[in-house]
């Protein structure tokens, strides 16, 4: 059985407005296994990036315990973070910003091994050329420029960047909602296969729904700053518990004629990340609402084979 590799206890963030303190995320646990790919879904705006982004240091966190192989990575100091930044990479949504359009394929790729001080040139020039064979890049692109690629092409750069370190943990941050539906498919089809033939352990970030079940062995529904659900992607398809996991699962087509689900249509704005309510933060919007929503927020805890933040499970 694969061991615990990434356990966040607590976790927050908050970023300073003039109009005050907007919580971003707000006190989240969860674990990912070794090898595994948990993803993390819910409405633009709910604190997925952020959460991501938290966890490696790229925001630094408000709160909260990250711990890696058993080690609060929150307590390092910088120069012992940048080592273990080779260790936890992050691909990012939008493939043409993330990308210098200055600089080449081959520098693009080169540049975290010329930050970490790895091989000499020779060596890290068989070094990308190595791992743009592995993410499916010909050979004759390493001097064209982000520009001159399409999407797919220019994701697979950001991909092999990651990789390039040979990292055991990697934040996905939804990196095939900029890609054609065709394109999105090759996509996840090489992070499956290279998940499998460098053992790899992901945080898969998305909106959609369909993607990450088609890739996460474990699924966290993330709202408004808070996880109000977790489990495998099979049982909160067949069984979803939290209304706003219900309301997600409604919305996603059944690819068969006549066949349809009944659709959940949820009412009402959401609530401000910079005043969010007393109690549940999903409570405006639920139909099912108990007085105790709106008094006593809700905690993570096991409820059959998932874990849920509601009140309606006791």
């Amino acid at each position: 059985m694969n061991s615990e590799l990434l356990r966040v206890q607590r976790l927050k963030k908050y970023f300073s407005t003039k109009k005050g303190l907007l919580y971003a995320v707000d006190d989240i646990s969860f674990e990912v296994t070794e090898g595994e790919t948990l993803g993390l879904v819910g409405e633009s705006g709910c604190g997925k990036s952020t959460t991501g982004r938290a966890i490696l240091r790229l925001h630094e966190p408000t709160g909260g315990n990250v711990y890696f192989a058993g080690e609060d990575i929150l307590t390092y100091r910088p120069s012992r973070m940048k080592e273990m930044r080779k260790k936890m990479q992050i691909v990012f949504q939008d493939p043409y910003s993330s990308l210098n359009p200055r600089m080449s394929v081959q520098s693009l790729i080169e540049d975290s091994l010329k930050v970490n001080h790895i091989g000499d040139k020779p060596e890290r020039q068989k070094k990308v050329k190595e791992i743009m064979d592995v993410v499916g890049l010909e050979k004759r692109l390493v001097h064209s420029y982000p520009h001159e690629l399409d999407g797919g092409r220019r994701q697979r750069i950001g991909i092999a960047r990651a990789l390039i370190l040979d990292p055991k943990f990697v934040v996905m941050d939804e990196p095939v909602s900029a890609l054609d539906v065709c394109i999105q498919a090759q996509i996840l089809n090489l992070l499956a296969k290279l998940q499998k033939q460098f053992r790899l352990t992901y945080l898969f970030i998305s909106h959609n729904l369909s993607v990450v079940k088609h890739i996460s062995n474990r699924i966290a529904v993330m709202y408004l700053g808070k996880i109000v659900e977790v489990s495998d992607h099979n049982t909160i398809f067949e069984n979803p518990l939290h209304p706003y996991t219900k309301a997600l699962i409604s919305s996603i087509p059944i690819p068969k004629v006549n066949n349809m689900r009944e659709r959940i249509i949820l009412e009402g704005d959401v609530p401000s990340p910079i005043n969010p309510p007393t109690g549940c933060r999903f409570q405006a919007r639920c139909k099912e609402c108990l007085d105790i929503c709106s008094e006593v927020q809700p905690e993570l805890k096991a409820f059959a084979k998932s874990q849920v933040a509601c009140h309606l499970y006791k």
